[in-house]
């Protein structure tokens, strides 16, 4: 068994993955913008890309969780950390899905999930990377505190680093923030 945590705020849960969330996941994979991660999906890739993420949690004890805004009870996007093999540190990232950008959904994800990053799992001095046309995440890391290091090329995709700082934010994950 998989043990993934369930983080409250105050209008969202981060939450385990669940089979329900492939029609989402689709909707959202399907899209021109993932091309900056290799392409657009198709069902089976959906499949495989949830697969991925609970193997990812099963080897490292981390990854995405996904958004479920709690009024609708929709998935709303995707929230967490990633390291995989052949990447120099450990990113912080996140997506939503169409229908719910501009509303601050990342914006209150992320201390939330860093948090949980920091005091559960000991994981600080992330990195964000991010497509350069992709201006709204920028602005987001920005807003985060990140500062933008350099140009790279993560997988044949040239990208911008951001580097967040270490021990941000301050405050500990609480038990009410964290059920597991």
């Amino acid at each position: 068994m998989i043990d993934i945590p369930s983080i409250e705020t105050k209008r969202l849960t981060l939450r385990a993955h669940l089979e329900g969330d492939l029609p989402s996941m689709n909707d959202y994979l399907f899209n021109d913008r993932m091309s900056f991660n290799g392409g657009l999906f198709d069902h089976l890739g959906t499949w495989h890309a949830l697969l991925a993420s609970l193997g990812h949690w099963r080897l490292r004890s981390f990854e995405f969780l996904h958004i479920e805004q709690c009024e609708s009870e929709k998935m709303a996007g995707a929230m967490g950390f990633l390291h995989h093999f052949d990447w120099p540190k450990t990113e912080l990232g996140w997506n939503l899905h169409n229908g719910f950008g501009g509303k601050v959904m990342a914006y209150e994800a992320a201390p939330a999930a860093w948090r949980y990053g920091e005091t559960h799992l000991n994981i600080s001095g992330v990195i964000s990377f991010i497509d350069a046309a992709n201006t709204r995440s920028a602005a987001l890391a920005k807003r985060l505190g990140a500062t933008f290091e350099k140009t790279d090329c993560l997988r044949k995709y040239d990208c911008h680093v951001y580097r967040h700082p270490t021990g941000h934010p301050t405050k500990k994950a609480t038990q009410s923030e964290t059920n597991q």
